[in-house]
């Protein structure tokens, strides 16, 4: 298995007249399943399309995009496009609801970590890392109104841990919007979903790897499913391991408490941003999980999994 939430529905033609197809991009894997085989490739073409959009708008590794030319503007106002400040403004939220836990402003302390190329352009280095107290950036700092952002000077902005969550639902929407088929939209571990379903719901597994202990879910009709891990996204910098989910307080990866979370909600954007925010605070997690009620499945570093919220340990729905 190539990623975590590994839908199992083949990508080819099902019995049932469904049928999916799935393709490389940042460094993942995106998926398509839509309930009837007929409009797989106007669905793919829809979804290429605002995945080509967001990647435009958003993307850290692209000297044209939006994002980075908004890091160049010296904390002056910058009208963005609906795109970008949809985005942002997710990004924000999330960063509001989580208490600072999942934050835009990590991209410098990205980029100091090694993290400032695409993901398969990563190589290990014995470059040292300084160990980062506390970082003088923080989300509030950025404001957002309507489409007119403001992004103080020095402030690089990340939205890894929200826009592909957010570009899977809007995708999800998009094709049954316009083809009105059942549909589900995988863009590595964040599922989103979107008019009917099967009978029996889509069929989901959750694993970590090969070997791993696993569990098959069935989400309804509108159900989202969003993984973060410690696991993906690894490399080594001066001679430690890094990974991508940031401590927004150090700058530095979170501690591996959790090697993945897997979370349902109504939206992928709803359960990323939760799942994102668990693997930063830890053991801390469960009970603001408790409270939030949400199905959740967390598996240790030593592998050892508990769940949460009705999360299931026999396929049922769970959302």
């Amino acid at each position: 298995m190539d990623e975590i939430g590994e839908v199992t529905h083949a990508d080819e033609q099902q019995e049932d007249g469904a049928a999916g197809v799935r393709w490389p991009l940042w460094s993942t894997w995106v998926r398509i399943v839509v309930s009837e085989s007929d409009l797989l490739a106007q669905a793919r073409e829809l979804v290429t399309d605002h995945l080509g959009a967001v990647e435009t708008a958003c993307s850290r590794f692209r000297s044209d995009s939006e994002i980075v030319a908004l890091g160049q503007r010296q904390g002056r106002p910058t009208e963005v496009s609906p795109l970008l400040a949809e985005l942002l403004q997710a990004a924000l939220t999330a960063a509001e609801r989580t208490d600072g836990d999942v934050d835009p402003t990590v991209g410098a302390a990205l980029d100091a970590l090694g993290y400032d190329r695409d993901y398969a352009l990563i190589g290990n280095t014995p470059t040292r890392v300084s160990v980062v107290a506390a970082r003088p950036a923080n989300w509030s700092m950025v404001t957002i109104d309507e489409r007119t952002v403001t992004v103080p000077d020095g402030i690089r902005l990340d939205l890894g841990a929200t826009a592909k969550a957010a570009a899977a639902d809007h995708c999800a929407r998009l094709v049954t919007q316009n083809l009105g088929c059942g549909v589900l939209i995988s863009l590595g571990g964040d599922i989103a979903t979107a008019g009917p379903a099967p009978d029996d719901g889509w069929q989901i597994l959750v694993q970590d790897g090969p070997g791993e202990t696993a569990c098959q879910v069935s989400v309804p009709a509108g159900g989202a499913i969003a993984t973060s891990s410690t696991q993906r996204r690894r490399w080594t910098r001066g001679g430690r391991q890094m990974h991508h989910v940031l401590d927004p307080r150090t700058g530095r990866p979170a501690d591996t408490v959790w090697r993945t979370v897997s979370i349902a909600a109504g939206t992928c954007l709803d359960a990323n941003t939760v799942s994102t925010a668990c693997i930063v605070r830890g053991r801390s997690a469960l009970p603001w999980l408790a409270q939030l009620g949400l199905p959740a499945r967390l598996v240790d570093h030593h592998g050892r999994v508990r769940t949460l919220g009705g999360w299931p340990e026999e396929p049922r729905r769970v959302a």
